[in-house]
């Protein structure tokens, strides 16, 4: 009687033992961020193909408020009655950013020359472009774009109130439209430092990695030879922007290198943030003689 009263206790014990260790390894899980390394998870931790598709119906914004991928954020927000445009040939697209009492916004600071930074870029990569639009009184901004290939666009509109509850706040919203047309797609790119556009080659090198401020510096050399006679493009000598693969989220990157001269070059420096890991697509602009040149290279971020 006795031994079945030690083995009943022993195997109470272990049953408890047991269940303890259950209930901390899922109190250890509860708001952790281990999740957001997942593939399909953002650096929130919320699903970014949810995000991305959320964030691709036109007129609505994704389940992420940050990294450009809503069209609203604090009270301001981008509206378009375009939910569409032609495909192949240029056209127009006009836009409003209102503030938190609806009204359209008027007043805007300058940054990097411009009130107005405006993005295009095509679901898989392979279409960029760098406008910046016309705003007439009324508030309304008309961006100029290039033609266009079939498929789904997301148009970004980067700016900084210059009063208002958003006064120096840098926002970037954005809204999704449908280029008429059937729509082919290219694999991107694999990860390279190295790219060639125009007969220019250019080199980025750095360690970026998800969440952390780190450096990259990209360098521009043509037949063997460093280039030293880039000119300023936008109060710098050159202009990089970056989108994630997976849902399109953006990363303007800040160049560190001052101009303080007519010509520049060869190396340049940029201030990086990424705020999730995986393949980000670079877009680096550099104007020498008198001609711009956009170079494209996918970047892997750790």
């Amino acid at each position: 009687m006795s031994q079945r009263l030690r083995t009943t206790r022993h195997a109470l014990a272990a049953a408890t033992a047991a269940l303890t260790l259950t209930l901390a390894a899922c109190g250890a899980g509860t708001g952790s961020d281990h999740t957001s390394g997942m593939p399909g998870m953002n650096h929130s931790g919320t699903p970014s193909d949810s995000a991305g598709a959320m964030a691709s119906m036109p007129g609505q914004a994704g389940a992420s408020t940050g990294n450009g991928l809503a069209a609203a954020k604090d009270g301001y927000r981008m509206t378009s009655t375009a939910g569409s445009l032609p495909a192949g040939k240029a056209t127009d697209y006009r836009f409003t950013i209102t503030g938190p009492d609806g009204s359209p916004v008027t007043d805007f600071a300058v940054d990097q020359t411009k009130r107005m930074h405006f993005y295009a870029v095509r679901s898989d990569l392979t279409g960029f472009q760098h406008l910046h639009p016309i705003r007439a009184g009324d508030g309304t901004w008309t961006a100029p774009l290039a033609a266009l290939r079939p498929g789904t666009w997301r148009l970004y509109a980067s700016f900084t109130p210059d009063s208002g509850s958003g006064k120096s706040k840098d926002f970037v919203l954005s809204r999704t439209v449908k280029v008429s047309g059937t729509a082919m797609t290219t694999p991107l790119p694999k990860a390279s430092g190295t790219t060639t556009v125009d007969g220019y080659t250019v080199t980025v090198k750095g360690d970026p990695m998800a969440g952390t401020a780190r450096r990259l510096t990209a360098t521009v050399s043509k037949d063997g030879k460093p280039v030293t006679d880039l000119q300023p493009y936008l109060d710098t000598y050159a202009h990089l922007t970056a989108f994630h693969q997976s849902d399109l989220a953006f990363a303007h990157l800040h160049p560190e290198t001052k101009v303080d001269r007519d010509r520049g070059g060869p190396a340049l420096t940029f201030h990086a943030e990424f705020a999730q890991s995986g393949n980000w697509r670079l877009f680096l602009q550099f104007q020498p003689g008198g001609k711009l040149h956009t170079a494209a290279l996918t970047l892997h971020v750790g």
